[in-house]
């Protein structure tokens, strides 16, 4: 079978999601490009799910450069380091900017549409708002290691004016199901829900400002599933191209999100406010909200799922049913 969607990063967290999606649409002529390791949990992200290949992350690569590969419709571009506490600079230059452009060179010469996952922690601090307009991109000063790998390549893409060819998705705080093999960087929505599970209690950060009470902080909390649906309205729409933000378009406190879940448990909230680690408070987010205004120019309709359709969704039809296993 010719593959015509290649999917990279398709075993993790939003390319599982994308390519069961795509298995609804009668699609799976998918090749998967990924890294499973020895111990990692993200092969059971592919059980149950139609594709026609996979390939190494590293066997891909080497094939851009020199061998055969099936000339696709689509790559979407998802894989990626995404540790945000990864300290090897070095690692996450090569692996999230040199690789993404080989891949965005190899998908443009072969005639292909190219959807990327960039991030809204290009945004650094919030200083210089959050707007993904191509225009303020130079201003953005990005605060961890892994952000710069990822904003190196949208000003790579901007500065060749790729932009009219390509779409980057500048996603927020995604959660959903198939985010267990993330470790450290799982969403909130499931760390809570796990300690919910094992203390009856939620910990939520004090606040250090006295325009936010503790647990008032915001942030822009998108379900996977509308992500998803983000990407395929870029597959299915080959016309419109840019740099768009991936969020609700709707901050939500860290309260908000406690209470939702509590709610879907169907029990009263409990939520203790903890000290920051030291050193957080001083580059710590209060709110963060993405600017939508452009995606919805681009044509995108949908409704995006609210904070507590979202979290109850994925607390009764995935996280309690599969508690157990």
């Amino acid at each position: 079978m010719h593959e015509k969607i290649i999917v990279t990063g398709g075993a993790g967290f939003i390319g599982c999601n994308l390519i069961a999606e795509l298995n609804r649409r009668g699609r799976g002529d998918i090749m998967v490009v990924d890294e499973l390791g020895a111990d990692s949990r993200k092969w059971k992200n592919l059980v149950g799910l139609r594709f026609s290949d996979y390939l190494h992350k590293d066997r891909f690569r080497s094939l851009l450069a020199s061998g055969p590969l099936p000339s696709p419709d689509v790559v979407f571009h998802l894989g990626a380091c995404s540790v945000t506490t990864e300290s090897d600079a070095d690692y996450l230059t090569d692996n999230n900017f040199a690789c993404s452009k080989e891949l965005c060179t190899w998908t443009l010469q072969k005639g292909a549409r190219f959807i990327y996952a960039s991030s809204a922690a290009t945004y650094g601090d919030g200083s210089q708002g959050y707007s993904d307009s191509l225009e303020a991109l130079p201003r953005l000063r990005p605060l961890n290691m892994y952000a710069p790998s990822k904003h190196m390549f949208d000003l790579w893409a901007k500065e060749r004016g790729l932009f009219q060819l390509i779409v980057g998705l500048k996603y927020f705080n995604v959660y959903g199901p198939h985010e267990e093999h993330k470790g450290d960087m799982r969403s909130v929505v499931l760390k809570a829900f796990e300690q919910i599970m094992e203390t009856g209690r939620v910990r939520l950060f004090k606040s250090y400002r006295p325009d936010y009470r503790d647990g008032e902080q915001k942030r822009d909390f998108v379900y996977v599933k509308d992500a998803v649906k983000v990407a395929l309205f870029f597959m299915d729409h080959a016309n419109v191209a840019g740099l768009f933000n991936c969020g609700s378009g709707l901050a939500r406190t860290w309260n908000d999100l406690a209470r939702a879940l509590f709610d879907a448990l169907g029990r009263k909230p409990r939520i203790e406010y903890i000290e920051m680690p030291p050193g957080l408070s001083a580059r710590y987010q209060y709110h963060t909200q993405a600017d939508i205004s452009r995606l919805r120019r681009a044509g995108y309709r949908d409704d995006f799922t609210s904070l507590e359709d979202g979290i109850r969704d994925y607390v009764q039809s995935y996280l309690l049913p599969n508690r157990s296993q």
